[in-house]
């Protein structure tokens, strides 16, 4: 299985509205390794790590957000698979 790495930015009313704790549990159900965190200018930012397929499918719901957000953007950097992750978490 392919292995892949992004680095995403998301963009829109995406922080107190539980989009971390979603997004934690979405990569932990979906098997993917890696943290996401709140930046300051209001943004949340994550990396994804694992199977292909289950990081395009965070990505994905990165496009949705938890019930409560308003994703205005997406912005998505590949960068190299390392595997220095061993579960998803809150940073």
């Amino acid at each position: 299985m392919e292995k892949r790495r992004v680095h995403v930015w998301i963009a829109g009313r995406v922080q107190s509205v539980f989009f971390r704790a979603y997004a934690r549990d979405a990569g932990r159900s979906a098997g993917v390794a890696g943290w996401v965190r709140n930046l300051p200018d209001g943004r949340v930012e994550a990396v994804f790590e694992g199977d292909a397929d289950k990081v395009q499918k965070m990505i994905e719901w990165c496009h949705k957000g938890s019930p409560l957000s308003r994703v205005e953007s997406v912005d998505i950097q590949d960068e190299a698979y390392t595997g220095e992750f061993g579960t998803f978490t809150v940073a």
